[in-house]
């Protein structure tokens, strides 16, 4: 919700609306990519406007007619890049979206930048949207993904680690708990195991959420800007654990589809890739090496299989799929077979009436032909994902 009052230039879509979206490019950096990808496709961007989405840092032409949306983390080097934007004057306009809140020294950078290009009027927004955590699931998101091992159990581990190092990766941890929380519009209870680095997190979580609450009127929990996620008495608990409490269970590997998908393959932002072997090539010194096809499949909430059977055992899922294709087959024989009947002869009474109630289910049978192509498509990728899964385990076994 929040990231689509972001991109439609942070107003609240209008439900039902028919009118044609403003058209626009979505400039981002791979933090921001990284926060959108698990949650729009390319076909909901476009759905809401975006004909062009662009890393920052890429080499891009000037638009000038159509306005841009930033999705940045206010790092030095994006701040640098935008100010580059403004001096060039790439877009009409442009709205400055940054995922985690900019200070005060970098946003007067960007406004010496705006006045140096006499591009003052072109900012129409700058917001700090407080999106600094990447949601896979509806029950489940993560802190961080790019430079995730300066944020990891070996980081904060490391015998040689310095006490800035430690705060900045504490801060850092910090900042996606309350970027979530503002999301959320909950002011946690908190509660943490004493002398660990999960009461380090605590202390410094607390004490940002209490500094923000001070302030009333500027307050991230108490306004109306984040629509139905306003401030609530029904208090969330944030339970924080340190992983040392707790080292045997990474090890173990579940007999469920979705943690061994996770752990034999390369299953990155809910999206996995594979390798296909597209056969063996046969020459005078004998065959050569199976060639290997990359392939990509997203595995999201919008896959009814996945979302049923990613908690199953392994075993059932492969029968699962099985009767899934049986299924599909089915429809697609009555189809067939509806298809020949539509050329039956004679005109008595009797096969034009055969004529008429076959017509209504051919008609049916097309009607439906994009959910059993959808059906199609979803038992072909689940095929070669549990394939390539029970591959990984044979070479295990051996």
């Amino acid at each position: 919700v929040a990231l689509k009052r972001m991109l439609n230039f942070n107003v609240p879509p209008v439900k039902n609306c028919t009118g044609e979206p403003v058209w626009k490019v979505l400039i981002y950096d791979r933090f921001g990519q990284d926060i959108i990808s698990p949650l729009l496709s390319v076909k909901e961007l476009r759905d809401m406007g975006i004909t062009l989405h662009l890393l920052l840092h890429s080499d891009r032409d000037a638009i000038p007619d159509v306005p841009a949306v930033y999705f940045v983390m206010p790092t030095e080097e994006n701040i640098d890049r935008m100010c580059q934007d403004l001096r060039n004057q790439l877009y009409e306009s442009y709205y400055l979206n940054f995922i985690s809140a900019i200070s005060r020294s970098k946003l007067e950078d960007i406004a010496n930048a705006a006045i140096g290009a006499n591009a003052v009027t072109q900012v129409a927004k700058v917001f700090d949207q407080y999106l600094n955590f990447i949601t896979l699931e509806d029950d489940m998101f993560v802190l961080c993904n790019q430079n995730k091992e300066l944020v990891s159990y070996r980081a904060i581990n490391r015998p040689d680690i310095t006490d800035t190092e430690m705060e900045t990766l504490m801060d850092t941890i910090v900042d996606s708990l309350f970027c979530f929380f503002v999301t959320l519009g909950a002011i946690p209870i908190i509660r943490c195991s004493r002398g660990t680095a999960a009461e380090m997190v605590a202390v410094k979580l607390d004490k940002k959420l209490r500094e923000n609450l001070r302030d009333a009127r500027n307050s991230l929990f108490t306004g109306d800007t984040l629509g139905a996620g306003q401030f609530s008495f029904q208090r969330p608990l944030l339970v924080l654990v340190d992983r040392n409490i707790d080292l045997a269970t990474p090890l173990h590997h579940t007999w469920t589809y979705q943690a061994l998908v996770h752990d034999v393959l390369d299953f990155h932002l809910n999206r996995v890739n594979l390798e296909e072997s597209t056969g063996t090539e046969s020459s005078p010194a004998g065959a050569r090496p199976k060639k290997k096809n990359r392939k990509s499949y997203d595995l999201t909430a919008s896959d009814k299989f996945w979302q049923k059977h990613k908690g199953s055992p392994f075993p059932e899922v492969a029968e699962s799929v099985q009767q899934e294709l049986e299924s599909y087959r089915a429809q697609e024989d009555e189809v067939k077979r509806l298809k020949s009947i539509m050329g039956i002869e004679g005109e008595d009474e009797g096969a034009i009436s055969m004529l008429s109630d076959n017509t209504a289910k051919l008609t049916s049978a097309v009607s439906s032909l994009p959910e059993l192509l959808e059906k199609k498509r979803l038992i072909d990728l689940h095929t070669n994902v549990a394939t390539a899964v029970l591959e990984h385990i044979k070479v295990q076994l051996l």
